[in-house]
């Protein structure tokens, strides 16, 4: 009997939840990562979770269908999960709500009851806790999604938040607020280092500086999207009860309380709250911090500068540069 572990957003996620998944428990199992495969645009163009229907190679799983690193994406869609399933020591479990809350609420309940425990959701960096008016949100819909459907199995369930502030969203005090001085746990090094490979090649960025925060990297980074800081509080790892989560998630309760029929429903409903589309391309604010409109300049050299500096020189050099060839991770 193990839990479920489940990737909040998606895309990168995967990686910092099996970080999660090694801080939580001490079971060297590979853990069941339930995630869906919904990436950023440069990974996949469709900008739409992809379901069963758009891979090739997927395994069938008491509860579900998992990823393998035979499985492919169907053009034109692509996706770093084949190379994540190759990569991770866990099982990749795909999520897929292309129709709706409810059935993305029996997918979770079958997976948690194949694996015989509770349901843990990570988030890397802390939107989950979005009260939707954030002026660097980007991605709520995905993360509100998981909360409204875990909330629907009635199994129990406890929300992580892992390297607060980490993806840009929310700024790392005013979630320490919303965490209301929780006790953190702070991974170890052996628990990052087990994402090592996979880092190695994957464009996440909020996993990336969170497993560099663990090994003890500080500074400023620039990634694609604005100017993070990793500082004392990066490394930690924050848990709280679901009901508490969705306290401050105003699109996981209208989604509870609307119960939309299909997924894009369930993003106009998003959109209507934060006037961010869940199936549109993430919404981009500039700041004067930020790197200028256009710019590729993500300071990748001064963060594997950080990381070889670290105490204890990380196995793995982390990539946070805007392109990816999805393609030759998928095949390689």
């Amino acid at each position: 009997m193990t839990d479920l572990y489940i990737a909040a957003g998606g895309g990168g996620d995967p990686i910092g939840t099996l970080v999660a998944a090694r801080t939580v428990t001490v079971d060297p199992a590979p853990p069941p990562i339930a995630t869906y495969a919904w990436e950023r645009p440069e990974v996949d163009p469709t900008s739409r979770p992809l379901g069963q229907r758009d891979f090739t190679g997927l395994a069938r799983e008491a509860g579900g269908a998992a990823f393998t690193p035979a499985a492919r994406a169907r053009p034109p869609a692509g996706s770093t999960m084949p190379g994540l399933a190759r990569d991770l020591p866990a099982r990749l479990l795909l999520l897929d709500p292309a129709q709706g809350l409810f059935a993305l609420a029996r997918q979770i309940e079958a997976m948690a009851e194949a694996a015989g425990g509770r349901i843990r959701v990570i988030d890397i960096g802390g939107d989950i806790l979005t009260h939707g008016d954030e002026p660097t949100l980007r991605s709520p819909f995905g993360d509100a999604c998981t909360l409204a459907a875990c909330h629907l199995t009635g199994i129990p369930t406890t929300v992580y938040v892992a390297g607060p502030g980490l993806d840009g969203e929310i700024d790392e005090q005013l979630l320490l607020e919303r965490l209301g001085g929780r006790h953190p746990l702070t991974p170890s090094r052996n628990a990052a280092s087990a994402a090592g490979p996979a880092l190695a090649w994957h464009p996440s960025e909020a996993s990336a500086l969170w497993a560099a925060a663990i090994h003890g990297a500080r500074g400023t980074v620039r990634t694609v999207h604005r100017t993070i800081r990793l500082t004392p509080v990066s490394p930690r790892l924050y848990h709280l009860p679901l009901r508490e989560a969705l306290d401050h998630n105003p699109v996981a309760r209208a989604l509870l309380d609307e119960r939309p029929a299909t997924l894009d429903a369930a993003a106009d409903l998003s959109h209507r709250l934060t006037g961010i589309h869940g199936l549109a391309p993430e919404r981009d604010h500039a700041s004067p911090a930020d790197p200028p409109a256009g710019s590729t300049a993500t300071d990748r050299h001064r963060l594997v500068r950080m990381i070889q500096c670290v105490r204890g020189r990380m196995s793995f050099e982390i990539d946070v540069a805007p392109r990816f060839d999805y393609g030759r991770h998928q095949h390689r």
